[in-house]
C-alpha cells in the first residue's frame, strides 16, 4: 500500500472514530441527570474519551504519512459520517436542513483547510505561547460564562460548542509547537507547553461532552468540528507566518469556503431551534401522567388527540353521574380507566 493511500485510509476511520465518539457523547448527554461536563461514573464516556483518543492517534498517523493539505480536508468528513451513524445505531434521524447544513459545513471547511499553506512558517517563541494560552483561556472563559446567560439551550449548547472548538483549535497549535522542537535528548524540555497543551485538550473535551445537552448532535458537532481547525488556521495564519495558496484568488476562494461553512453552521443551529423540543415520552410512545380534573392524582394517558378529546368529552357526565375515575396500575397503550360507583350527596 502507497503512503498517500495508507494516509487516506487512517484519515477515514479517525473520522469514524470521531463521529462515534460524538455519538456516546450525546447519548451520555441525553440520558445522565447527574454532571454535565465530567460524567465521570458513566462507563460510556469513558468509551468516547478512548474513542477520541483513538481519532487523534490515527489522525497524527496520517500525518506521519501524508500531506497535511490532504489530511485536513479529510478530517472534515467527521460531521457527514455521524449522521448516518447515529440512524443506524441509535435512531437519530435528521432532515434535509440538517443534512444540507452538515454538507455545507464539511465542503466549506475542506475546501478553507485545502487552501491553508504551512510552507515557511516560523516557531513560536516562549513569550508568543504564553501570551496566546492567556488569550485562549480567556475566550473560552468568556464564551462559558455567555453560554450561561443564554436561555435558550441549542444555543447554550453551539456557544459550548465553539469554546470547546477554540481549546482544540489553540491545543493543535501546541501539538504542532511541541512536535517541531522535541528532541529525544531532552524529551522534558517542552514540559510547559505539554502541560498547557493537556489543560486545553481537558478543557475542549468537557466543553464538548456539555455541548450536547439538550441540542442533539448534528449542531455542537458541526460547530466543534468548524471552529477547532479554522481556530488553529488563523492561528497559523497570525502568528506562523503561513498562507493561502494561490495569491490573492486563493485568499478569496478560501473566504467564500468559509462562508459556506459558516452558513451550514446556521443552518444546522436555526433546524435545532425550530424543532420541537425533543420528549422521551412522545417521540418513543410511551404513555405520560396527565392531571385528572377530579383531583390531583395523575392518571396514564398517550399524546393521542382522539384520546384527550373523548377524555375531556366523558370528564362531566362521569362527575355529575357519580362515578371515580381511578388510576390504573401498570403501563397502557391508550386513554384507559377505573370507574367505581360512589353514592353523591343528594343523589342515590
Amino acid at each position: 500500500m502507497s503512503p498517500l493511500l495508507l494516509s487516506v485510509l487512517l484519515s477515514l476511520v479517525s473520522a469514524v472514530a470521531y463521529a462515534a465518539a460524538a455519538i456516546v457523547q450525546e447519548r451520555v448527554a441525553a440520558s445522565a441527570d447527574g454532571p454535565r461536563y465530567a460524567p465521570l461514573r458513566r462507563p460510556a464516556w469513558w468509551a468516547a474519551v478512548l474513542l477520541n483518543g483513538l481519532g487523534a492517534a490515527l489522525h497524527v498517523a496520517a500525518l506521519a504519512y501524508g500531506p497535511l493539505s490532504l489530511v485536513q480536508p479529510l478530517g472534515a468528513l467527521t460531521i457527514v459520517f455521524a449522521l448516518p451513524m447515529a440512524a443506524l445505531f441509535v435512531g437519530r434521524r435528521v432532515g434535509r436542513t440538517a443534512w444540507r447544513g452538515a454538507v455545507m459545513a464539511t465542503v466549506g471547511l475542506a475546501g478553507l483547510l485545502s487552501l491553508t499553506d504551512g510552507a515557511g512558517a516560523r516557531v513560536l517563541s516562549d513569550a508568543d505561547r504564553h501570551v496566546l494560552a492567556a488569550a485562549t483561556f480567556g475566550a473560552v472563559a468568556l464564551l462559558f460564562f455567555l453560554a450561561h446567560l443564554v436561555g435558550r439551550s441549542v444555543l447554550r449548547s453551539v456557544i459550548l460548542a465553539a469554546a470547546a472548538g477554540v481549546s482544540f483549535g489553540i491545543a493543535s497549535v501546541f501539538t504542532k509547537a511541541v512536535a517541531e522542537e522535541w528532541t529525544a535528548s531532552a524529551p522534558l524540555a517542552e514540559w510547559t507547553s505539554l502541560l498547557i497543551l493537556s489543560a486545553l485538550a481537558i478543557t475542549g473535551l468537557l466543553l464538548s461532552q456539555a455541548s450536547y445537552r439538550g441540542a442533539g448532535l448534528a449542531a455542537p458537532l458541526a460547530t466543534v468540528t468548524v471552529v477547532n481547525p479554522v481556530i488553529a488556521a488563523a492561528v497559523g495564519l497570525t502568528l506562523f507566518g503561513e498562507s493561502f495558496r494561490y495569491g490573492a484568488a486563493g485568499t478569496v476562494a478560501a473566504l467564500i469556503c468559509g462562508a459556506v461553512a459558516a452558513g451550514g453552521l446556521v443552518q444546522l443551529t436555526v433546524d435545532r431551534l425550530t424543532r420541537p423540543e425533543d420528549s422521551p415520552a412522545v417521540s418513543s410512545g410511551e404513555p405520560v401522567s396527565v392531571p385528572d380534573r377530579s383531583g390531583p392524582r395523575d392518571r396514564p394517558a398517550s399524546f393521542d388527540r382522539s384520546d384527550r378529546d373523548s377524555d375531556r368529552d366523558a370528564a362531566g357526565p362521569q362527575v355529575r353521574e357519580g362515578v371515580d375515575v381511578g388510576p390504573v396500575p401498570g403501563t397502557r397503550a391508550h386513554l384507559e380507566v377505573e370507574v367505581r360507583s360512589r353514592t353523591v350527596a343528594g343523589r342515590s
